[in-house]
């Protein structure tokens, strides 16, 4: 069991990263249509990287890895809310799977602790 942990920690971990770091480089045209649709500016990207960033790093560490989780968990929250806000529902939808993910770590708690 815990070599599942450890590979949905890292899991989650690299793709908020990725998502982080994604969110400092040009935007292509559909990226940017869809953050329009979602109500984020492209000024606000930088602050939406950085907390990406910051909550894979989050991650790494027990004394850090539940805040970590729960806002992974909640930005997720909102990127659902601010779809569904939009009407767009299928996007919404593919989220789900993405916000199990930190609450599965949460429950399975920190593998690496001693």
């Amino acid at each position: 069991m815990k070599f599942v942990t450890i590979a949905l920690l890292l899991i989650s971990s690299f793709l908020s990263l990725k998502h982080g770091w994604d969110a400092f480089q040009p935007a292509t045209a559909e990226q940017a249509k869809m953050m329009a649709d979602l109500g984020i500016t492209k000024s606000f990207m930088p602050f939406v990287g950085a907390l990406s960033i910051i909550i894979g790093l989050m991650l790494l560490f027990p004394q850090t890895f539940f805040v970590g989780n729960l806002l992974n968990a909640i930005v997720i929250l909102l990127i659902m809310a601010f779809s569904l806000r939009a009407g767009n529902v299928k996007m919404a939808f593919i989220e789900i799977p993405f916000l199990t993910l930190p609450l599965l770590l949460i429950w399975l708690k920190y593998p690496f602790k001693f």
